[in-house]
């Protein structure tokens, strides 16, 4: 479970995510440590995130568009705060 009070971007992320795809698993990994120092690291922390996400939403659908739905149920996340989001998105079959 994600702590909202300590990790707030990745509480939102979270959120978006189970609000617009109903994932069966869904895993975020912060790893904005490993990218202190390099272009697109926020002091504040939480710029760079691993994902990994199943859903029935991306049966049918392309890689490409999966990841297409998963950068639209973030919104303005993707925008403003986070730098980069490594994706793995599954259907359930």
């Amino acid at each position: 479970m994600i702590d909202a009070s300590t990790a707030p971007v990745a509480s939102a992320m979270t959120s978006r995510l189970t609000a617009a795809l109903s994932p069966t698993r869904l895993e975020l990994e912060d790893q904005s440590a490993h990218y202190i120092g390099h272009a697109g690291h926020d002091a504040r922390g939480e710029s760079h995130f691993a994902l990994v996400i199943e859903s029935p939403a991306f049966s049918g659908q392309s890689r490409v568009a999966r990841q297409r739905m998963v950068y639209a149920a973030h919104g303005d996340l993707m925008l403003h705060r986070v730098h980069a989001l490594t994706i793995r998105a599954l259907a359930p079959e």
